[in-house]
């Protein structure tokens, strides 16, 4: 969890919404790398998705079995789906996402027994740290909008 905090804090500079992931097969990260919607204006450039389209790419498979996810936020509902998909093992996230969290808090994609594949999911690890990357970039950018009271003199 920490190199996937390492790539939150790369997105923070870049400008995109801190969540950072890694994708690891045993002890080998096959993929990592954080949020580049803005980047790649591509509402689909969600880490976790990423991250699975990263490590197929490298594997020449889709499918990911035997893999374990670690990322700094819940995924949502679209990377959820999928993480299903690409049939990882393990999700392991650091905060939950009570607006939009797929993974236990908003649903529970990945664990609903009417799909053909469940992951094992651990939650919380490292969460307070995780939470801290989002609030710090979050004030950052309403201090700098427009009409925050910010002046600079």
């Amino acid at each position: 969890m920490e190199e996937a905090l390492a790539e939150a804090r790369k997105a923070a500079a870049e400008g995109e919404v801190p969540v950072g992931a890694v994708l690891v097969d045993g002890s080998a990260v096959i993929a990592r790398g954080h949020n580049l919607r803005e980047t790649l204006s591509d509402p689909t450039a969600h880490i976790e998705v990423v991250v699975l389209r990263a490590a197929a790419a490298d594997r020449g498979t889709w499918h990911l079995d035997g893999t374990t996810l670690y990322v700094t936020v819940e995924p949502c509902p679209m990377c959820a789906g999928a993480l299903v998909l690409a049939r990882v093992r393990t999700l392991v996230f650091g905060v939950a996402d009570p607006k939009a969290g797929a993974a236990g808090s908003l649903m529970n994609i990945v664990q609903d027994e009417r799909l053909n594949h469940r992951l094992e999911v651990r939650r919380g690890v490292l969460a307070s740290e995780c939470a801290k990357v989002m609030q710090d970039f979050f004030r950052a950018r309403r201090a700098r909008a427009p009409g925050s009271g910010s002046q600079a003199g």
